[in-house]
């Protein structure tokens, strides 16, 4: 028992696993959204998506502590809809994450690029996914110690930027404050809260933690929370110290207009390129990771006889999700552009965590606790954000 106790892990280690979810999801990805869709006002929608992903990440934390088991978004949704809400909450979950590593693909071409100028963007993403996808195979996941150098990877250039921005920080770049609209800036929900997805990584790892009924919910309390402040702090930095059309391009780098601010420091913008693109990679290959993990209890899950003959015969293994998720990446990576990730994403990841928390609704218990209504308000955020990103899909397609 005691050898089995320090294989398991504790409150610091899953909250930076909940951190390094939601940071090298999109942190990177959110300054050029901002400016091109946004504005200032992004700052405003970025304080209501941190508010909203509280009350999402407490329901997820109350439901992590009321189904400490195995399987997350498939045993929170059957609880009320069955086996087939189950697979529906899971396979929406899953396909939201592989839509987004779309999108971290192609920023890890837009960073490599920076320092392979010769070789093509999409080029680039493509190998950047193939290596990652041939290590994933080869069972090279990220140890404990790869968790504590990427967050570190990915905090330094946040900390750094967010400390040279304060100090050249004008209030006068807050004007115009919604050059796109008011509504647009809540439009928007749907890229800032793009950063935010993964808040409930510190849920998944209930069979791997130390008295996972009192320790996940902290996780997940601390990751938000440490998060928030995180973002906050560096997007309003940033607004404060580059004009905002300096960030018209969606794809641009972080670093492009800081030089224009910083002349001097373009050494220091460099150590922060590579420290985002550590970051970027290191993020894809955790995630390819997790999601062929999840995409293999799924295949185990599915009641079929094509289903279950695949899975006994070794035809469906580890090998073989990995090189579906990498295949879904790839699809992605081609075939999305710009706020079309956002959108899917969003409206795929939402209808899970959405079909997961009706749960809480059900049980009696919970409408005589101050909890529900935590879970309401969560439920209630939740829509809107689906509205908004069901409309940016509607807006694509027609």
């Amino acid at each position: 028992m005691a050898t089995d106790h320090k294989k398991k892990i504790g409150v610091t280690t899953a909250t930076i696993v909940g951190m390094n979810a939601m940071i090298g999801a999109g942190i990177f990805t959110l300054p050029a959204a901002l400016g091109a869709y946004i504005g200032p006002a992004g700052i405003i929608t970025t304080l209501f998506v941190a508010i909203a992903v509280w009350f999402l990440a407490l329901s997820m934390a109350r439901l992590a502590y009321l189904f400490p088991q195995e399987g997350s978004f498939y045993t929170y949704a059957s609880q009320w809809g069955g086996h087939t809400m189950g697979l529906i909450s899971s396979s929406a979950y899953l396909i939201g994450l592989l839509i987004a590593m779309g999108l971290l693909t192609q920023m890890s071409g837009v960073y490599l690029h920076h320092f392979f100028p010769k070789i093509a963007i999409n080029k680039l993403g493509l190998i950047a996914l193939s290596a990652l996808i041939i290590l994933n195979m080869c069972g090279i996941a990220l140890s404990q110690l790869g968790q504590y150098i990427l967050i570190a990877c990915t905090v330094f250039p946040l900390f750094i930027i967010t400390l040279m921005c304060f100090a050249k920080a004008k209030l006068a770049n807050l004007f115009p404050f919604a050059p796109y609209g008011y509504k647009n800036a809540l439009l928007a929900t749907r890229e800032v809260i793009f950063g935010f997805f993964g808040f409930e990584a510190a849920a998944s790892l209930v069979p791997r933690m130390i008295n996972p009924q009192r320790n996940v919910p902290k996780a997940l309390t601390y990751s938000i929370v440490g998060v928030g402040i995180i973002y906050l702090a560096f997007v309003t930095s940033l607004i404060l110290a580059v004009p905002i059309e300096l960030f018209s391009n969606p794809k641009i780098l972080v670093s492009e207009p800081l030089s224009l601010i910083f002349p001097h420091s373009k050494w220091l913008l460099e150590v922060v390129n590579f420290s985002i693109l550590s970051a970027i990679l290191g993020t894809l290959h955790s995630m390819i990771w997790s999601s062929s993990a999840l995409a293999l209890t799924l295949s185990r899950l599915l009641k079929s006889k094509v289903g279950k003959k695949l899975v006994s015969s070794g035809i469906i293994t580890h090998t073989t999700t990995v090189i579906f998720v990498g295949m879904a990446i790839l699809v992605s990576f081609l075939t999305f552009k710009n706020r079309q990730f956002f959108s899917f994403t969003a409206l795929f990841l939402i209808l899970a965590y959405s079909t997961s928390i009706i749960t809480l609704l059900t049980i009696k218990n919970e409408w005589k606790s101050k909890q529900i209504f935590i879970t309401l308000i969560g439920l209630f955020t939740a829509l809107i954000i689906f509205l908004f990103a069901l409309d940016g899909v509607l807006k694509t397609i027609f």
